[in-house]
């Protein structure tokens, strides 16, 4: 009798347990279907990026080898095309470089609206700050102070990449804007700047010099002369941004 009890027992588990997966199926397989689905999703996305990248790789290598030719028409077609890209490391140094042919042309308005625009599209701070720091020089001789500063001095933190570069630009401002000592201050730190490369702290030592002298009215234009940023670069196909420039080729590219 108790074997049969045990049997019944059994039969009635085996029943529940029956059911309970006949429910739970359905779940199962759409649970199973949407990983699928979102696998598949990725890799089309990834396969679609990765064409987005290698083809902004190619069209601005192809406008920077333009440009170097002397076609300007063409260089500045293709720079338009990748500045419309999805690919966002190549469109904002594409856009930088239309900046810089409006600059050529002297249209500075139009200039920092791209720069602006390409700070905004960077996938880094390394590739923003570039483009914030042209847009800034830019308007070095039309801004007023407060937007320059407003513009410079988040460039001027500690873990920023172009720190010693966005305080040599902000002395520059203080000087145009009539303070004298603003500005000696801002080259007095730039001298003690570890990390400032010696040619600057060589113009800041310069500048401080011609403050003290009493020649400040002539030191903007000869420090702005001598400030310089790295030009946008022209990205080998499929090559990497990192802090010390492209890398090896890899098959995305800047992101």
């Amino acid at each position: 009798m108790t074997d049969l009890f045990e049997e019944v027992e059994e039969q009635l588990r085996s029943d529940r347990y029956q059911a309970l997966a006949r429910k739970a199926l359905p779940w199962l397989l759409a649970v199973a279907a949407a990983a699928l689905i979102a696998a598949l999703a990725y890799w089309g996305w990834d396969a679609w990026r990765s064409r987005a990248v290698a083809t902004a790789s190619e069209q601005y290598q192809a406008a920077g080898e333009a440009f170097i030719g002397g076609d300007l028409a063409k260089a500045r077609q293709l720079w338009t095309d990748v500045s419309k890209s999805q690919a966002a490391g190549y469109k904002s140094l594409a856009l930088m470089q239309l900046g810089a042919l409006q600059l050529r042309e002297n249209k500075t308005e139009e200039a920092v609206k791209l720069f602006d625009q390409a700070a905004e599209a960077a996938p880094d701070e390394l590739i923003g700050d570039t483009a914030r720091l042209k847009s800034a020089f830019a308007l070095l001789d039309t801004a007023p102070y407060k937007d320059l500063e407003a513009r410079l001095t988040p460039l001027t933190k500690q873990d920023r990449p172009y720190r010693v570069q966005a305080r040599e630009a902000l002395a520059v401002a203080k000087l145009m804007a009539g303070d004298t000592a603003g500005a000696r201050g801002d080259f007095t730190v730039i001298q003690q700047m570890l990390d400032a490369p010696e040619g600057v702290r060589e113009r800041a030592r310069a500048a401080t010099a011609l403050i003290d002298s009493g020649s400040a009215k002539a030191l903007p234009a000869v420090v702005k002369a001598a400030m310089a940023l790295p030009p946008p670069m022209v990205v080998p196909p499929g090559a990497v941004l990192g802090p010390q420039g492209p890398a090896q080729p890899q098959a995305n590219g800047p992101q």
